[in-house]
């Protein structure tokens, strides 16, 4: 027995094997290598021995009879034919209660300068599957996001998934900071997929401050990160919000932007030999985004929620380009940022006739329900009657539902309207929609 110990004890401290190839070739994004038995598999993880360092991360994207494609997450300026790659064996994050509070790269290193990790718990996968949709919760009760205009007219409930869709420039990054300190969530998981170095400090120390930070997880990769860095940032803040859903939080998740995602998704896809089918999107991007946006929403029975809030940047102002298209489709609701409504000074600049939330039938009561339709009807009579207006073609007096929009619209535009910083809730946003058309002037 004694001797049966010894041998055991003598396997356990020999190293493990390693599956180990080279680098046959090298572009601006990816590496093909060669040598690995048995062959790699699409997903597998490997580590690319640069020069100047122990390794640069790379995920095989593409694999055929002799050779894989890999997409680097770090630079390939030092990677040369005939460098050696190993294959990582420990695929996932650890992620425990210790993120909280932190900001972290998507490869979960501390990128906030306080030093290591700690309460590092459970393993999970990058990739997983949603829950399964026959035993998943219904959606919760409804939440106050602290905005007005969501609140009265895109009232969301929790674990619904809602995207925030505009063009450059109109306020999706301020009003996601404002949502950002939504009260009602145990945990906020920020991801900010291909944003601007210079502003996550201002995003910390102005919009969540140190209160707001210590109950969130900031995941972060830049513009200037690779393609596959800025892609891993949207998984790694969807599997940290699952991460603290299952432990039967209710978690809300802010990604900006599902739109940088998808580019870097094409980037890898033209990278692996992908042909550009729709408008340069590979067909592969049209499951990307499935696969990661149905892992947000309530989870199985048990556990908890994540509220998913996720900005899309519309290309020049094409609501139909294709990845709004696909996301509008596959979210619970859409928000529309309007330019016109921006530089008429208004915020957030929410065009309430095009917005609309799923959930809506299932969370208000009569009154409230009452109360946004007559708003609703109010500012499309106004919009409908505007030209006739502002040519004085049309009378006062002339018809009695015109009248009642024109004087009531204008109250309704300034419950909208909503300082930055300014919170409300959503008894109170419903209360000022109600005294705007009831107590307009006649």
């Amino acid at each position: 027995m004694r001797a049966w110990r010894l041998a055991a004890f003598s396997l356990r401290t020999i190293p493990r094997f390693r599956r180990q190839g080279r680098v046959s070739s090298a572009d601006m994004l990816s590496v093909r290598v060669s040598g690995f038995r048995p062959p790699c598999a699409i997903g597998d993880r490997l580590h690319v021995a640069a020069a100047h360092d122990a390794g640069v991360l790379a995920e095989i994207v593409s694999v055929s009879r002799s050779e894989a494609r890999a997409v680097m997450f770090g630079e390939t300026d030092r990677v040369a034919e005939g460098t050696g790659a190993c294959l990582d064996d420990r695929a996932g994050l650890l992620i425990g209660p210790g993120w909280r509070g932190r900001v972290l790269d998507p490869l979960g290193r501390p990128i906030d300068g306080l030093g290591g990790l700690t309460d590092v718990l459970e393993l999970r996968q990058i990739r997983a599957a949603a829950p399964p949709a026959a035993t998943r919760q219904r959606l919760g009760p409804p939440i106050s996001l602290g905005v007005r205009v969501l609140d009265a007219f895109c009232t969301v409930r929790e674990g619904q998934r809602l995207g925030l869709f505009a063009a450059s420039g109109i306020g999706k990054s301020t009003l996601l900071a404002t949502l950002a300190r939504a009260a009602g969530f145990d945990t906020i998981v920020l991801g900010l997929v291909g944003e601007r170095g210079r502003e996550l400090r201002e995003f910390l120390e102005d919009d969540l401050g140190p209160v707001g930070l210590a109950r969130s997880v900031v995941i972060c990769a830049t513009s200037d990160a690779p393609a596959a860095l800025r892609r891993e940032a949207a998984y790694t803040s969807v599997a940290t919000a699952e991460f603290f859903r299952d432990q039967g939080q209710r978690v809300l998740l802010l990604l900006d932007s599902v739109t940088r995602f998808a580019l870097a998704c094409r980037e890898i896809g033209l990278a692996a030999g992908e042909p550009p089918a729709t408008r340069g999107f590979p067909p592969s991007i049209f499951r990307e985004l499935p696969a990661l946006l149905e892992r947000a929403g309530p989870g199985g029975p048990g556990a908890g929620s994540i509220t998913a809030l996720l900005t899309v940047l519309v290309e020049g102002d094409d609501h139909d380009e294709p990845i709004a298209d696909a996301v509008r489709g596959i979210l619970d609701g859409h928000v529309v940022l309007d330019r016109r409504i921006a530089e008429g000074g208004r915020y957030p600049a929410v065009d309430v006739l095009r917005s609309l939330s799923r959930s809506v039938p299932g969370c208000l009561t009569a009154e409230q329900a009452h109360l946004a339709g007559q708003a609703r009807k109010a500012l499309a009579l106004r919009d409908e009657m505007a030209a006739l207006v502002r040519l004085g073609a049309y009378r006062v007096g002339t018809d009695a539902d015109t009248d009642r929009a024109l004087r009531q619209a204008p109250r309704v535009e300034a419950v909208m309207h909503q300082a930055r910083g300014e919170v409300s809730t959503l008894e109170q946003a419903f209360e000022q929609l109600r005294e705007a058309l009831l107590n307009a002037p006649h």
